[in-house]
């Protein structure tokens, strides 16, 4: 089987998390396409989302190598802190309250993240800020879950949807005036929505 590749996915959810939740095709389906099934995928796509710099993908790559089993553990602990973030943000998005154990989830890495940050000067002008100085084999993680808890407590958060695409799953921030955007990506799953639309009033048609 070919390996996905991590760093071609589209990055349009509008928010480091929201896009990370969005590394899985066809989730509402019974064909769900795993796009990070390596700690090298993993790393790939974190590149691709600016969280790692290629010094530092080529570091924790290195360093996966001759850690591999250290690896496997983040790459797993990747994908369940992804599987609680998306039923949160889908729990959100269709106006029903987050469960207990995913944000028990997100409440665990938080605290390993925040463990990581350090304030830092920009300049005499701008403001300090968080960051993270470790390249560790779990660095993207934190920058993820800083993400995560950044939009929970935003003023953004009631614009979090998911899309209405038969079968997809991705979650997006609606920026339009009017909140009337309904899928991931019109060329996608809102062009397969208007052929079926189509489909099904020429199939009316003509069965009258």
């Amino acid at each position: 089987m070919t390996e996905p590749d991590s760093s071609s996915l589209k990055l349009i959810g509008g928010w480091l998390c929201l896009d990370f939740i969005n590394t899985v095709d066809c989730r509402n389906s019974d064909h769900l396409r795993e796009n990070l099934s390596t700690y090298q995928g993993l790393v790939s796509w974190s590149q691709h989302a600016n969280i790692l710099t290629e010094d530092e993908a080529r570091d924790m790559l290195r360093e996966a190598t001759l850690h591999p089993a250290n690896a496997k553990i983040i790459l797993e602990r990747a994908i369940t802190i992804r599987e609680a973030l998306y039923q949160i943000f889908s729990a959100i998005a269709n106006h029903h309250p987050p469960s207990a154990a995913n944000i028990n989830t997100l409440n665990m890495e938080m605290s390993i993240a925040m463990a990581q940050m350090h304030l830092k000067p920009m300049g005499v002008t701008d403001p300090w800020k968080y960051t993270f100085e470790d390249v560790k084999l779990d660095r993207m993680l934190w920058f993820i879950i800083h993400s995560a808890t950044e939009l929970l407590t935003s003023d953004k958060l009631d614009r979090v949807c998911e899309c209405q695409g038969e079968n997809c799953g991705w979650l997006f921030l609606d920026m339009s005036r009017n909140r009337s955007r309904k899928w991931c990506d019109m060329k996608d799953c809102g062009n397969r929505a208007k052929a079926q639309r189509h489909y099904q009033i020429t199939r009316a048609k003509h069965s009258q």
